[in-house]
């Protein structure tokens, strides 16, 4: 059974069926100049070379954090857009100021989405370099880290038993993405290898919201009868992020 996600509105469109969930561990006090090189320079710079930048975001928890995300057409499109883009003259140009700004970048999961309703609908134009609206979302991204491969129960008794309890108290979900494992086509970017994971997207419109859905989902006994099953499926507790959009971002 796979996991459905929102049907996409008129003005927007499905992306993408390869994604790479990106988080970066910067230099204390460094994030904001990156976030500036990024939606200056990179944005466009990327997507020139035959890729879809998703989404960039301040960690709300984390103020060494950046989180992104990039997709592709299929992997053979990943080699080729990334090859471009990294033996190309942008990232040429700025790559010694990113990289300052960097402690860590090999934290990478290589997903795709959970049947076509599992990717995200986005709209078909981003923010302006000078957009003045920020935006008050949260994106919450939600990685379970399962024992074995999703479809072997996990996608199911999310389906069933977890998604209508979250959807009860407020979670609207924006897309569904599990482990890709095909070899990577990019070796000079290293991803985690050997994992099953699933990663839930789901968008509240601010802070409070996030916040008082998580209160009334603590309240639920519902909510903590299936969490007790849901330990079951999993290595490690879920990570739970709070992304913060930055005024470029297309997921917002």
């Amino acid at each position: 059974m796979s996991i459905v996600a929102p049907a996409p509105t008129n003005k927007s469109q499905l992306h993408s069926p390869i994604v790479e969930l990106r988080r970066y561990t910067l230099h204390p006090g460094r994030r904001d100049d990156l976030i500036s090189l990024f939606d200056t320079y990179f944005v466009e710079g990327q997507e020139t070379c035959g890729m879809k930048i998703i989404g960039q975001f301040r960690d709300i928890d984390d103020p060494d954090a950046f989180v992104w995300l990039r997709g592709f057409a299929d992997m053979q499109a990943r080699h080729r857009a990334l090859t471009a883009f990294y033996d190309g003259p942008v990232w040429a140009a700025h790559r010694n100021t990113a990289n300052e700004t960097m402690i860590d970048s090999d934290d990478v999961l290589l997903l795709h989405p959970v049947g076509d309703a599992g990717r995200f609908a986005l709209p078909d134009e981003r923010p302006g370099p000078v957009s003045i609206n920020p935006s008050s979302a949260v994106i919450e991204a939600v990685t379970y880290k399962l024992k074995v491969p999703p479809e072997l129960g996990f996608l199911a008794f999310y389906e069933e038993m977890l998604s209508p309890i979250l959807c009860t108290w407020g979670e609207h979900r924006i897309a569904t993405f599990t482990s890709e494992h095909s070899a990577n086509t990019f070796t000079r970017l290293p991803v985690r290898l050997g994992e099953n994971v699933v990663v839930i997207f789901s968008r509240f419109h601010s802070v409070d919201a996030q916040a008082a859905f998580n209160e009334l989902l603590g309240g639920s006994p519902a909510w903590q009868t299936v969490r007790q099953q849901l330990s079951r499926y999993l290595i490690a507790p879920p990570d739970i992020a709070r992304l913060s959009p930055t005024t470029r971002s297309l997921l917002r």
